[in-house]
């Protein structure tokens, strides 16, 4: 891993930085693959029970670096193509890692860090953090990361994000679902702490679980969704995961997967 990304372990939390602070933390062809190494690491991990994504410095992520933005233009198609599939892999690493992601935001999030926040499963940023979907500025369309904003944001208000690329605020972000929570510059990290803690406290797959099962489910028509749901519920109840956990809340105790934190 590069200067570029910090991969830290602690117990059952990995903290993964966005390292750029000189560059806003903008995404690069490198950073973007070392994020989907270090994500796709973490996944095969089945100790791993939460990571949290956050950016050094002053701002989460500004979007795509101007370096890369320079290269890009000479691109032809198949290389443009290639490009794309680096966020695609990216945004997937991070949507598609077992364990619960949250994402720590701060300063500015703009283009490609919309992507990054919008495939984490939980997004809690300073209040006074600042979101644009930029790419309309720069002639571009907010392809990719569309798979991962628009079911947080829905059609309707993605429509007017991305015509008009109007910069909107934490307070906004949440009411439109893509933040979850805010917190003043000084509570954010004892916010995400919190997340992190009660992550901790779930049946570890029951967390894994409810990731892929989501995502499942949302491949089916509504009548496919009640009979997998049927055979989902029935898997699970007999597994020893949820057994110790109905045993622990009729004892009055603490799971096992609590107390080996």
């Amino acid at each position: 891993m590069s200067a570029a990304l910090k991969v830290q372990r602690t117990g059952a939390v990995a903290r993964v930085t966005l390292n750029r602070p000189q560059a806003r933390n903008a995404l690069d062809e490198g950073l973007l693959s070392e994020l989907t190494a270090a994500f796709r690491a973490l996944g095969n991990d089945k100790s791993l029970r939460a990571a949290v994504l956050s950016g050094a410095g002053q701002d989460f992520c500004a979007g795509a670096d101007i370096g890369w933005m320079r290269r890009a233009a000479d691109y032809g198609k198949t290389e443009s193509r290639q490009d794309a599939r680096r966020l695609i892999d990216m945004c997937r690493a991070l949507d598609e890692a077992p364990c619960a992601v949250i994402a720590r935001v701060q300063g500015n999030c703009f283009g490609g860090g919309l992507g990054l926040i919008a495939a984490c499963d939980a997004v809690v940023a300073e209040e006074a953090a600042c979101f644009r979907f930029s790419e309309a500025r720069l002639g571009l369309i907010p392809a990719v990361v569309s798979t991962f904003v628009l079911p947080k944001i829905g059609a309707g208000r993605a429509r007017y994000l991305y015509l008009t690329a109007d910069l909107f605020r934490a307070p906004a972000a949440k009411e439109i679902g893509l933040v979850h929570l805010t917190a003043p510059a000084d509570a954010l990290d004892s916010e995400v702490e919190r997340l992190v803690k009660g992550v901790l406290r779930n049946g570890p797959q029951a967390v894994c679980g409810a990731k892929a099962y989501l995502r499942k489910l949302d491949k089916f028509s509504r009548s496919k969704r009640l009979a997998y749901s049927e055979q989902v519920l029935a898997r699970v109840r007999s597994t020893p995961e949820a057994k110790e956990g109905l045993s622990a809340f009729l004892e009055k105790r603490s799971p096992k997967w609590v107390e080996e934190v």
